[in-house]
């Protein structure tokens, strides 16, 4: 039973340490989970700045219904970082509903959103609880420039672009081999799911605020299009993305393809040992702690109507920080009354875009907005 407000699992990664670090900056109680206590408190008393000053317990559990509803019980939040999602979601989920707590992670896994509002998304609302995968930097500070550039009348077509100069994690690369490899990508077209096609390649686009363009992928689908399949503003949709550095985007598609040619006649089960063995060998390593004067990012909205059109962009920093901070509001602000909506809900349809978009910037991780209008 948790002895803590907020459990953070999978708190030994990446993006689970940044989420500490900022429960312990806005003085929240948590519980740092996963398999193994002894790194946890290694990566505890390693990597999370001012760690001796939090308010925080370290447990162990097994990824089971049973050991997470346990661990869960007397939580109000669980933050997940375990993923990728559509393979390991379910379990904390179901945990979730059966201790009565309400739950965000950091997934970008379309296909696991889109189960997520069809399986639990009812029974979440039906308890009070909110149930809100991919806060995340890559969705939504997006989703925070889309909702800037929707206070302007009349406009119901978003094209999104999400561009940011780093590395991903070790989960974040078999995130998205699993995601590309096993799951279809969606753009909404009045306001229904319409497939990429499966040959679609990389695209050149201009990123705002530099000369040079850049190269982008639908990457999924992305968080956007489902969070706003549910917009009564909204009729279509379409994101691509893609990290700054050109050698490693010409890369990608070529790994998919492969990767996917490999795993062709295999059980479930065997695709997924196989997509973690390739995504161990192209990035085996944590990246380097991010700095704010290297790994920038750039949220791009372009909004249009018959008659007017807007243009949002959202410079920051430090796209993995901004997901664990934003993590570490949503559960602050969970702690401190009821969200904007239960059951199925985007942190912006939960607690605000404007609200979101000031805690990044109080936290010196974004600037003003960006906006451009013709009507």
């Amino acid at each position: 039973m948790s002895a803590k407000p907020v459990v953070v699992y999978g708190a030994s990664g990446y993006t689970g340490r940044l989420v500490c670090e900022y429960l312990r900056e806005h003085n929240v109680p948590f519980i740092a989970a996963g398999r193994s206590k002894d790194r946890l408190a290694s990566a505890m008393e390693r990597n999370v700045p001012g760690i001796e000053t939090a308010d925080y317990e370290i447990a162990e559990a097994d990824h089971s219904v049973d050991s997470l509803t346990k661990l869960l019980t007397g939580a109000k939040v669980l933050v997940n970082t375990v993923g990728p999602f559509a393979q390991y979601g379910h379990e904390a989920v179901q945990a979730c509903l059966a201790a009565g707590t309400h739950y965000t992670d950091t997934t970008g896994e379309q296909d696991w959103l889109i189960e997520c509002e069809e399986k639990y998304g009812a029974e979440f609302a039906g308890q009070g609880l909110l149930l809100s995968p991919g806060v995340a930097q890559m969705y939504t500070t997006g989703e925070i420039a889309a909702n800037v550039a929707l206070e302007v009348p009349g406009l119901d077509t978003l094209d999104i672009s999400v561009f940011w100069k780093g590395v991903p994690t070790v989960a974040s690369t078999a995130t998205i081999l699993v995601n590309a490899a096993l799951s279809k990508a969606y753009y909404l077209e009045q306001n229904q799911y319409v497939e990429w096609p499966a040959d679609t390649g990389l695209a050149q686009v201009v990123v705002p605020g530099q000369h040079e363009t850049g190269l982008a992928l639908p990457w999924g689908g992305t968080s956007h299009p489902v969070w706003f399949k549910n917009d009564h503003r909204v009729a279509n949709c379409k994101v691509i993305g893609g990290v700054m550095n050109k050698a490693l985007m010409q890369g990608v598609p070529q790994i998919v393809q492969a990767v996917t040619e490999g795993i062709a006649g295999l059980e479930l089960e065997q695709k997924y040992a196989a997509l973690a063995e390739t995504a161990a060998g192209v990035n085996n390593q944590m990246p380097p702690r991010e700095n704010p004067r290297i790994n920038i990012s750039v949220d791009s909205v372009h909004a249009s109507g018959p008659l007017g059109r807007a243009h949002c962009v959202i410079y920051g920093n430090c796209n993995y920080k901004q997901t664990g901070l934003l993590n570490a509001f949503a559960a602050y602000k969970l702690l401190s009354g009821p969200p904007n909506k239960v059951g199925f809900a985007s942190a912006c349809q939960a607690f605000g875009h404007r609200e979101l978009l000031g805690v990044l910037k109080s936290f010196g991780l974004v600037q003003d907005p960006v906006l451009t209008v013709s009507i």
